[in-house]
């Protein structure tokens, strides 16, 4: 029998009914419905590593934090395990993202199944499973997106923690009488607080400071 395919899916609906098909096709399907690390690695500790079809949003965790699959990229691979990126995200930094981290390929999740056969056959018998060149686009998009967050986290740290709370509180659609009744102060001390804001975020505008907060936060 060939290498095992491990579906990593917290839908589980989608992903039994993905295994059935897979079993149909004579694969050694299996399924993980657990979004954290340790519940997907415990499952491929009992299986010999072969092929991953991997979904990038993994629903949330206990705490309402999202569960990103690329993060499981990395400790796959290095169990030996390759990986197919199998999501109906359209966020190209988030993919390029798992790819530059070790995937082999992304196929979309409404992708025919012939198609999905034919990529995870590709990846078991070591075969390329994407086109290069679109994959270099994918990755040269995250490198970028990578960086200019960077460069927003930068400029974010040369804020006070005050001033931080402040355009926070923006960010949510406070108005600066809100913010100023919040934290105990007068409107002049908050607006004296967004200028300064503005002036280290090197922006003109309010909505700008706001933008620039939530793609660094992606808030």
């Amino acid at each position: 029998m060939s290498a095992p395919v491990l579906i990593v899916d917290d839908h589980e609906l989608v992903g039994t009914s993905l295994l059935l098909s897979l079993r149909g096709e004579g694969l050694d399907a299996h399924l993980a419905c657990r979004g954290d690390a340790d519940g997907v690695m415990r499952v491929t500790a009992r299986l010999t590593p072969g092929v991953v079809l991997l979904d990038l949003d993994l629903g949330r965790d206990e705490q309402g934090r999202r569960l990103d699959g690329a993060r499981l990229v990395t400790p796959l691979t290095t169990a030996g395990w390759k990986v197919i990126i199998l999501s109906g995200s359209l966020d190209r930094a988030g993919i390029g993202a798992a790819l530059d981290s070790g995937a082999l390929a992304w196929v979309p999740k409404n992708a025919p199944l012939p198609a999905l056969l034919a990529a995870v056959r590709a990846a078991q018998e070591g075969r390329p499973v994407m086109d290069a060149g679109r994959r270099d686009q994918l990755i040269a998009a995250a490198r970028r997106f990578a960086a200019e967050r960077g460069a927003l986290t930068a400029k974010l740290e040369r804020l006070s923690q005050r001033e931080r709370e402040v355009l926070a509180m923006l960010a949510q659609g406070r108005r600066a009488q809100a913010v100023a009744e919040h934290f105990v102060v007068s409107l002049a001390t908050v607006r004296t607080q967004i200028r300064a804001v503005l002036a280290k975020l090197e922006v003109s505008s309010q909505l700008e400071a706001v933008a620039l907060y939530r793609k660094a936060t992606g808030r």
